[in-house]
């Protein structure tokens, strides 16, 4: 991993965290993403509230990550937080029309 890129993964206790090189304005995109900041000894601790659901963490990790881009931060995403739209259900051809056979007198 790059220590120069701010991550954004999912612990082993399911909680969403940030790790990483975060300055004012990176902080200022995650609190709107909704990412909460508690102060501790080594700096402050920046998680998502918990039990809100995987799929709310996925979206607000991936606005986050979105939001950091671009304003140009490095991001590393957990592939656990992807909030890729569920795939689309296959395409099925109509059946084709055909012109009933005309009868000409």
């Amino acid at each position: 991993m790059d220590d120069a890129s701010i991550r954004i993964v999912r612990e082993r206790g399911g909680e969403v965290e940030v790790t990483g090189p975060v300055d004012s304005l990176a902080m200022e995109l995650l609190l709107r993403a909704g990412f909460l900041a508690q102060p501790t000894l080594r700096g402050p601790w920046i998680r998502l509230p918990f039990d809100m659901g995987e799929t709310w963490e996925n979206d607000r990790a991936q606005w986050a990550a979105d939001m950091l881009r671009t304003a140009r931060y490095p991001v590393l995403l957990d592939s656990s937080l992807s909030s890729a739209p569920p795939p689309a259900p296959p395409h099925r051809r109509a059946p084709a029309l055909r012109a009933a056979p005309s009868r000409r007198r």
